[in-house]
């Protein structure tokens, strides 16, 4: 596997001089809780054939093609040291019923596997969570460290959704559903 890495640098404008300062903690916290998001948890399986798996509300669509994702992992995980060393992961978008394992996962238990419904993905043996209202499995294409963080951008190689279910939302620090009367219908 090779990870490609492109770099942009920004050019600043020639009267920069310093750089402008960061907000506080506080301040950073709140603004982006205001963003609402959907819940999942990522997981992958260590070269010890061991499951792995951490919350995270932090991912996007990057690209189409290839069909590419982008999730924001904690760079003390030790979920993150697996996925690097494997280079295959599962994105978990938990659905309503998921909150208790969304807790689970964002906890420092060590039985996490052992206490949720799971199987390993068709195509990366990553572990796909029961309660979801739809899954990828991806293949490493490119990990950027960012501040305490590393950027994991996945290569979608599997994945399946549940139509009937809905998903689970997090905004402002606590837990929400989308109204089922006004989600769009599949058609």
């Amino acid at each position: 596997m090779t990870l490609q890495a492109h770099t942009l640098t920004a050019v600043p404008p020639d009267d920069f001089t310093e750089p402008l300062p960061s907000v506080d903690i506080q301040t950073f916290r709140f603004v982006m809780g205001s963003f609402a998001s959907g819940v999942s948890v990522v997981t992958t399986i260590d070269k010890q054939d061991q499951p792995r798996g951490l919350t995270c509300s932090a991912i996007c669509s990057v690209s189409l093609d290839p069909p590419l994702l982008l999730s924001s992992v904690s760079n003390h995980s030790g979920t993150l040291e697996s996925i690097l060393t494997t280079g295959k992961f599962a994105v978990n978008i938990l659905g309503s019923q998921g909150q208790a394992v969304s807790q689970l996962f964002a906890s420092g238990a060590e039985d996490k596997f052992e206490r949720v419904s799971w199987e390993p993905g068709p195509m990366t043996g990553s572990p796909v969570l029961q309660v979801t209202v739809a899954h990828a499995e991806c293949e490493l294409y490119n990990a950027v460290e960012a501040g305490d963080h590393t950027l994991l951008i996945g290569r979608l190689v599997s994945g399946s959704t549940e139509q009937d279910r809905m998903p689970l939302a997090y905004w402002r620090g606590s837990y929400g559903r989308l109204d089922q009367e006004t989600a769009p219908r599949a058609s």
